[in-house]
């Protein structure tokens, strides 16, 4: 058997314990993304409503509304797999 597989290196580490090493140290993982998703729409409806009854333009609230969307659609690409 050993003249098809050599023995393993002791020293040598294996790709998924790198795949998880490199995950542990990771800010985003999927708890994080699942909460951002959960609030993101109650906390877009509270802009718009909040930013509408102070009588500022609908037009701001949106864009407001807009940037967040954007910023965290960019929040989830960043924490896509490699």
């Amino acid at each position: 058997m050993y003249s098809i597989f050599h023995p393993l290196d002791v020293n040598e580490r294996l790709p998924r314990e790198l795949l998880l090493e490199g995950r542990r140290n990771r800010w985003l993982d999927m708890r994080h993304l699942q909460v951002i998703g959960f609030l993101y729409l109650p906390a877009l409806i509270l802009v718009v409503v909040v930013l509408g009854s102070a009588n500022l333009s609908l037009l701001l609230a949106f864009a407001v509304a807009g940037v967040a969307l954007l910023a965290v659609y960019l929040y989830v690409l960043a924490a896509r797999e490699p």
